[in-house]
């Protein structure tokens, strides 16, 4: 089964937020997922990043792969926690 970490969209149309989920890379962007590891809102200002860098470290070594934009978001959250 391929799993990958990647952004699933909700909120209203115009004002998205994300999720940032694990899920099998068959299943629909918005649908079934297995975990929840973190939130991004790129409306607010500054931008919410939430992410579970435990989770995301677990899921990769068990062979997840993270899409581009989540990549980014990853690098960002590690910069902010070595930071801060």
């Amino acid at each position: 089964m391929a799993v990958k970490i990647r952004l699933a969209r909700h909120g209203a149309k115009k004002n998205p937020y994300y999720r940032v989920v694990v899920a099998d890379a068959r299943a629909r962007r918005d649908g079934r997922f297995i975990e929840q590891v973190g939130r991004y809102n790129p409306c607010t200002d500054p931008t919410f990043l939430e992410l579970d860098l435990d989770k995301v470290d677990s899921w990769v070594k068990n062979g997840a792969q993270a899409t581009e934009r989540v990549a980014r978001l990853i690098e960002r959250a590690r910069k902010a926690t070595d930071n801060g």
